[in-house]
């Protein structure tokens, strides 16, 4: 689902107003964002998913050249192409697209960490768990530009150890951080995962000013509400249902019994070994194929 924003309707042109243009993947969940400089028309393209059909391991790139064919239509050149993490339910299109921009890819220095973990998941002993395969790792604190846009990246752990926010202008990008108000907050539960990190990022960010445009990942709607994407920090602190009127440990409580019960997201396995990757699937073997390693047993316990 996408309904193609006109640059020249949306917001005039400002250093601190980005247009930001969103990306629905249903099948998924996701949301994949467009963010552009109104000045300059740079743009950078973050967290892009890369079609996967689990039932017959084909892949595609439908949702990727989406993007592409906007950016072209558009006349809009990439500067970025960044992840906030490396995610746990669907692929990422960040190598596919820097082959066809050129443009650098970046993601969290602490991503580190989580290579770390899925490389002794998988037995990949010879893995490079050194964030090499992007171009480069933000630290928290960091800056960098889109244009005339100024990019500052906000560690924000939790979700997992190398989860980061980019806030653009008034535009704040969160992914598995906050969820629509309505849907609460991200789970806290996979390798590396911890409740307590993730109160405290959610308690930096609403510290932004309410006026704030929160931008999440993904939206898995209640019933009878269309997919949304975009809220504010205000919103979030009145209305947010993990977080309103919640101390810490309340939100830890009830992280943790809410995360029990979830069942694995269905790609977990298959994806971390592309993601953790930066978007690359493994090396094809002598027969040209390339092949998706899945650990028996490693989640002992684990929701069917």
């Amino acid at each position: 689902m996408h309904t193609p924003l006109a640059l020249h309707d949306t917001l005039p042109a400002s250093a601190d107003k980005p247009l930001v243009e969103a990306f629905y993947d249903s099948a998924t969940g996701s949301i994949q964002y467009v963010v552009v400089c109104p000045v300059t028309r740079a743009c950078a393209i973050i967290d892009p998913v890369l079609d996967f059909d689990e039932k017959s391991g084909s892949i595609a790139t439908r949702n990727a050249d989406a993007i592409l064919d906007y950016i072209r239509k558009q006349g809009l050149q990439v500067a970025w192409i960044l992840d906030t993490h490396p995610h746990a339910d669907h692929f990422s299109a960040s190598f596919y697209l820097k082959t066809q921009t050129g443009a650098p890819m970046g993601i969290g220095d602490h991503v580190t960490a989580v290579q770390s973990l899925w490389r002794d998941i998988y037995n990949w002993p010879d893995f490079p768990a050194d964030g090499s395969q992007w171009d480069r790792l933000f630290k928290s604190g960091d800056s960098f530009q889109i244009g005339n846009l100024e990019v500052n990246v906000i560690l924000s752990p939790g979700h997992t150890p190398a989860s980061i926010t980019y806030l653009i202008g008034n535009a704040v990008f969160v992914h598995d951080t906050l969820f629509m108000p309505d849907s609460g907050t991200a789970r806290a539960d996979f390798p590396g995962g911890n409740a307590a990190l993730l109160w405290q990022s959610i308690q930096t960010l609403l510290t932004l000013p309410d006026e704030t445009r929160v931008f999440t990942g993904h939206d898995y709607p209640p019933v009878g509400r269309q997919a949304s994407w975009e809220s504010t920090i205000g919103e979030q602190k009145r209305h947010n249902i993990h977080v309103t009127g919640k101390t810490e440990s309340d939100f830890i409580a009830l992280r943790h019994k809410r995360d029990s019960g979830l069942p694995l997201p269905h790609l977990l396995l298959p994806a971390l070994q592309v993601n953790i990757n930066a978007g690359q699937l493994p090396p094809p073997e002598d027969n040209q194929r390339h092949y998706l390693k899945i650990p028996i047993g490693a989640f002992p316990g684990a929701v069917w």
